[in-house]
C-alpha cells in the first residue's frame, strides 16, 4: 500500500485526501467501539477527509452517528485537528421546536439552528465543510450567502458545499456567490458510479469550469457494484434490491470477469474508476467494518489503462460524454 494521494478540494486551497470517510453506517450497522476503530485506521492510512450528516442515525436516531464521532474527537490525540470535518443540513431532525420548520428544506433559520446541533454533538467549534445536503429551489440565494457569510466571519465553519445540486443549481449559486462577493461553492456531493453515469453530461462539466470539486457519493451503488451482489460473503450484506441484481447481473458478471481479469477486486475498480474524471475529488467510501476500510487503501494507487477504461465503457455505456454532444449533432 502507498502513501496516501491529496487534491485541492475545488477551486479552495484546502487539501483532503482522495479518498473520504463516509459514517453513514455509524451507530446504525456499526457500532461504536468498530466506528473508532476504523476512524483511527482511517487517520493512520492518511484519510484525513471526513463526512457525516446531521441525520445520520436517522428518525428519532438522527444525530447519533455525529455523537459517536464527537465522542472519537473527545479522546484527543490530535482527532480533531487532523480531521476535514464535513457535515450537512437538510432534513427533519425530528425536533419538536423547529415547529412548521422541521420539514426538510434550507433556510437562514435551519443553517443557524441545525449548524448549533452539528457543532454540540460533534464536540467542537468549527466544522471544515459545511454541506446543503439537497438544493431547495424555494428559498434565495440572498438568504444563504448571508448566512453562511455570517457562520464564516463567526469562524463556525470554513467552507460551503453542495449536494444533490442540478448543473443549473451550481451556476446560479456561483453567479450569485460572485455578486455577494463571496467564494460560493467548493463542492458537490452528488452521486455517481458506473451505473449512474448521468451527471457526465450536466453536473461534471458544470463543477470543473466553475472549479468546485466533486465528492461522489454511492460510489459502488448501494453495494452492488462491490463483487458481493452475485457472490455473496458471510457477514456482508446482499447489495440491492434482487430485482435489481437481475437486472443488471450481465453487466455485474462481465465486470467482475473484467476485474478477475486484472486481478483487482469489484469495489476498488468502481472506485479508481469515479477518481479518472477530472472533476472528481474524492468518491466516498462508507466501510462498516475495519477490513473493508482496510481493502479500500489500495485504491488511490490503482491505475486504470485505456484498454480497461475502454472495456468498462463497453460494459457500463455512459451518456455518451457531455451535453448536448452526447445527443446532437
Amino acid at each position: 500500500m502507498g502513501k496516501m494521494k491529496y487534491a485541492r478540494l475545488g477551486r479552495s486551497g484546502l487539501k483532503v485526501s482522495k479518498l473520504c470517510l463516509g459514517t453513514m453506517n455509524f451507530g446504525v450497522d456499526t457500532d461504536e467501539k468498530e466506528a473508532f476503530r476504523i476512524m483511527d485506521a482511517a487517520l493512520d492510512a492518511g484519510i484525513n477527509f471526513f463526512d457525516t450528516a446531521n441525520i445520520y442515525g436517522w428518525g428519532k436516531n438522527a444525530g447519533r452517528t455525529e455523537e459517536i464521532i464527537g465522542r472519537w474527537f473527545a479522546q484527543g490525540g490530535g482527532r480533531r485537528e487532523k480531521v476535514v470535518l464535513a457535515t450537512k443540513f437538510y432534513g427533519d431532525m425530528s425536533d419538536e421546536t423547529d415547529g412548521p420548520n422541521s420539514e426538510a428544506g434550507l433556510s437562514a433559520y435551519k443553517l443557524r439552528r441545525h449548524l448549533e446541533g452539528s457543532l454540540k454533538r460533534l464536540q467542537t467549534d468549527h466544522i471544515e465543510l459545511y454541506q446543503m445536503h439537497h438544493v431547495d429551489r424555494n428559498v434565495s440565494w440572498d438568504e444563504l450567502w448571508e448566512a453562511f457569510g455570517v457562520a464564516i466571519h463567526q469562524g463556525k465553519i470554513g467552507y460551503v458545499g453542495s449536494s444533490n445540486f442540478a448543473g443549473r443549481d451550481l451556476v446560479k449559486a456561483q453567479y450569485e456567490a460572485k455578486a455577494s462577493r463571496t467564494l460560493g461553492l467548493v463542492s458537490e456531493q452528488h452521486k455517481y458510479s458506473l451505473l449512474c453515469r448521468l451527471p457526465e453530461l450536466e453536473v461534471l462539466p458544470a463543477a470543473e469550469e466553475l472549479g468546485i470539486g466533486v465528492i461522489a457519493w454511492s460510489p459502488l451503488d448501494g453495494g452492488l457494484l462491490s463483487g458481493h451482489a452475485l457472490r455473496p460473503v458471510e457477514g456482508s450484506k446482499r447489495a440491492g434490491n434482487p430485482e435489481r441484481v437481475e437486472r443488471h447481473r450481465a453487466q455485474l458478471e462481465a465486470f467482475g470477469a473484467l476485474c478477475r481479469d486484472i486481478g483487482e477486486s469489484d469495489a476498488n475498480v468502481a472506485l479508481a474508476w469515479t477518481l479518472v474524471h477530472p472533476a472528481m475529488t474524492a468518491p466516498i467510501i462508507g466501510p462498516r467494518t475495519l477490513g473493508q476500510l482496510e481493502g479500500a487503501l489500495r485504491v488511490v494507487d490503482l491505475e486504470l489503462s485505456d484498454d480497461v477504461l475502454k472495456r468498462i465503457d463497453e460494459i457500463f455505456p455512459g451518456p455518451g460524454g457531455s451535453a448536448p454532444q452526447a445527443y446532437a449533432w
